[in-house]
Order: structure tokens, then C-alpha cells, then sequence
């Protein structure tokens, strides 16, 4: 399971009383998605969630493409959003508390801790592909990658 599936809206039945529907609580849901981005859904919030909803939509779905936002790209970005946190020195609990603050989304600490180490691993093993292939300047920017997310 993917870390976004893991990130879920902040307060979401309140939010889904300011839609007056109910709203899954998956933040990256079809549904969700779907209600929140919609003009008529931000419209019916009160102005500082549709602050957070915006910043949210402009930073993690702002893309061309024909799908959106269900190209994968919204995902991605905010992957690279919690990587971009840790390698800022950030733990797992202060990365739960920045992206509740920014974006009114929250996770468990402990599934972020899971991202953080399966991502360290993966980190591990694109390195040594990097070293048997002697490509030494992946191997090199793997390894600072890695370096900041330790």
C-alpha cells in the first residue's frame, strides 16, 4: 500500500458537513478528489479550509494532464512534498504536524516512519545496481539522497 493511501483529510466530517455529504476520509480518493476540487464543493467551505484546500490543489494537483487528477501525478508530487520534509530534518510526528498545517491532511507517524525506511531501502538498492552497472554519478546522487533522509 502507498503512502497516499495512508493520508487522510484532516477533520473530513466536518468538511463533509460544510458539503453536506459525506466525504471518504482517504485524502487522495476518487471521491474525495472529486467533491473537494470541484468549484461547487469549495464554494460550500468556510474560508480557511478552501484556503488549505487550494494550497493543496495548487502544490499536488497543477497538471496538464488529460486525467488529472488521477494520472498519478498529484501522488508523486506529494511524495516527493514528505521526502522534501524529512531530508529538512523533520521526523516523522513534525512531518505529520507540517502537512496538517499546510494542507489540513494528516497519517499516522508510524506509516510515515514505514514510507521513510522503505524509502531508505529503496535508496539502498538502487545504489548497489548503481555500483555493479559502475555508473558512479547515480551511485554518488543516490547516496546524497540517502544521506538526507537519514
Amino acid at each position: 500500500m502507498a503512502i497516499t493511501d495512508k493520508i487522510y483529510v484532516k477533520n473530513h466530517r466536518r468538511i463533509g458537513s460544510q458539503l453536506e455529504t459525506r466525504i471518504p476520509r482517504s485524502a487522495f480518493s476518487g471521491a474525495t478528489l472529486d467533491l473537494l476540487y470541484s468549484g461547487e464543493g469549495l464554494s460550500k467551505l468556510d474560508d480557511a479550509t478552501q484556503e488549505r484546500v487550494l494550497d493543496f490543489a495548487e502544490d499536488f494537483l497543477d497538471c496538464d494532464c488529460e486525467s488529472n487528477p488521477y494520472c498519478g501525478h498529484p501522488e508523486r508530487k506529494f511524495i516527493r512534498y514528505l521526502l522534501d520534509l524529512r531530508a529538512g530534518g523533520l521526523g516523522p510526528e513534525a512531518i505529520v504536524d507540517v502537512m496538517s498545517d499546510d494542507y489540513l491532511v494528516t497519517a499516522y507517524p508510524g506509516d510515515v516512519l514505514s514510507f521513510l525506511d522503505n524509502s531508505v531501502r529503496t535508496l539502498d538498492a538502487m545504489e548497489d545496481l548503481a555500483s555493479v552497472e559502475k555508473n558512479r554519478e547515480m551511485e554518488r546522487r543516490v547516496s546524497e539522497r540517502k544521506r538526507d533522509l537519514l
